[in-house]
């Protein structure tokens, strides 16, 4: 009986990442700057505030970055919790970039693997950087997403802590949000193609 107990509380289950989040002051004034993620930074790879859902097939974060008045939709990223590849299209600066992505649990803390493709400005050329998001909860309250990046274009690989304090439970549907095209400066789509891990 001890022994089942004891292995009972030893078993992690998966944390729920579900919420609407915004970054702490203290974590935004160190940030780039110091102005922290309103449009995104190179923090924890979304912006300041975002709303996440999560059921047992995928977890999907919306980067709130558009007010209603700027009439656009809200950049979106889809990530299967079954260890296949998703992809998602953000459309930014230059143009699309394309982010493939692996989810995978290690206990409670969740690790999203993105490889990211866009064109070097110097030669044209696609280059790809792969980024490595851990999603933690230090409370219910409290999400942390440390993020390692790796090399890219001569850079060195860098390592970045955003700590996020829960604003309210996010609502509305857990299932993909259907394909979208953006015409502003950031949007985000989910194809609905994968491939199996």
């Amino acid at each position: 009986m001890i022994l089942t107990l004891c292995l009972i509380v030893s078993i992690q289950v998966p944390a729920d990442f579900s919420g609407r989040w915004t970054v702490e002051t203290a974590s935004a004034a160190s940030a780039p700057g110091g102005r922290g993620a309103a449009r995104g930074d190179m923090g924890s790879g979304w912006s300041s505030t975002i709303a996440i859902t999560q059921d047992a097939k995928q977890l999907v974060v919306e980067s709130i970055v558009f007010s209603r008045s700027d009439l656009q939709a809200q950049p979106r990223f889809v990530y299967a919790l079954d260890g296949s590849e998703t992809r998602n299209t953000v459309v930014m600066g230059r143009g699309p970039q394309l982010q493939s992505s692996r989810a995978k649990w290690d206990g409670a803390d969740l690790q999203i693997t993105t490889t990211h493709t866009f064109d070097d400005p110097a030669t044209g050329k696609p280059v790809t950087m792969d980024v490595t998001q851990t999603l933690s909860l230090e409370s219910p309250g409290r999400l942390v997403v440390e993020v390692t990046r790796g090399r890219v274009l001569g850079g060195q690989p860098s390592t970045t802590r955003t700590v996020y304090t829960k604003t309210e439970i996010a609502r509305g549907a857990t299932r993909a949000p259907e394909a979208r095209t953006g015409r502003g400066r950031s949007s985000a789509r989910a194809d609905n193609a994968r491939r199996s891990p």
